[in-house]
């Protein structure tokens, strides 16, 4: 059964987590699914980079008022039958310091079951686990991915397990990118070019995603034919 929820989680800045989980979801979308993506990692704001248009109310915002989750979503325009909504954290000093108190973080592990109640898949880009709306996030939902780029996975990796180990997260599954393969990894993103999102436009840049959903969501994409998508089947 495919999984609901999903937090990809930095084991590291600059491996790539965002970029990582804007391809699943954008190849999700193009599968028919809709998807939401949430923004954990608050301190870089770097999906908020990544998505045109006004960001009001962002994550943060809607984790410290009561507002539907709605209101926070911006849906970028990408091919495919189903809805992809990204809900990013742009907002100053001050506003993230609250986000992160302990009652705000809670909030955003609510807002993760709200998705969920409303999308068919809740993708979250996390940072690495050292504040409390990343324990949210990994405490949140069904999987965890860990992601770390190929030159720093054999110290950074099992850094980032024994931090989840410790909030009770013992089996997460291992992207590295920037690699045709690695040892620490269960699925391998080779390092690629051209603006997000890559997987409607390369062949080989949707089957390196294709590899992580069917590890990291239990989706199977079929290979791309270079005639478009075929099928969508849940593992």
């Amino acid at each position: 059964m495919a999984t609901e929820t999903c937090a990809f989680v930095g084991a590291a800045g600059g491996a790539g987590t965002t970029r990582v989980t804007l391809e699943c979801a954008a190849l999700l979308a193009r599968e028919g699914s809709d998807v939401a993506v949430l923004d954990a990692a608050y301190g870089t704001q770097g999906l908020a980079d990544r998505i045109p248009g006004r960001v009001d109310p962002d994550v943060t915002a809607l984790c410290l008022d009561d507002r539907p989750l709605e209101e926070g979503f911006v849906d970028p325009d990408v091919s495919g039958a189903g809805r992809l909504a990204v809900c990013p954290a742009r907002a100053p000093f001050e506003r993230l310091a609250r986000a992160k108190a302990p009652e705000a973080a809670a909030a955003f592990g609510d807002r993760i079951d709200e998705a969920a109640r409303a999308f068919d898949h809740v993708l979250v880009d996390t940072p690495p686990v050292a504040a409390n709306q990343a324990v949210a996030a990994v405490t949140g939902v069904e999987q965890v991915a860990v992601v770390c780029d190929a030159n720093r996975a054999a110290a950074a990796v099992p850094r980032a397990e024994d931090r989840l180990a410790d909030v009770g997260i013992p089996d997460p599954v291992t992207v590295v990118t920037r690699a045709e393969d690695h040892p620490d990894a269960d699925v391998a993103v080779p390092t690629f070019e051209g603006e997000w999102p890559a997987v409607s436009g390369d062949e080989s840049v949707h089957d390196a995603f294709a590899a992580v959903l069917g590890i990291a969501v239990d989706v199977a994409v079929e290979p791309e034919t270079g005639e478009g998508l075929r099928s969508k089947f849940p593992v």
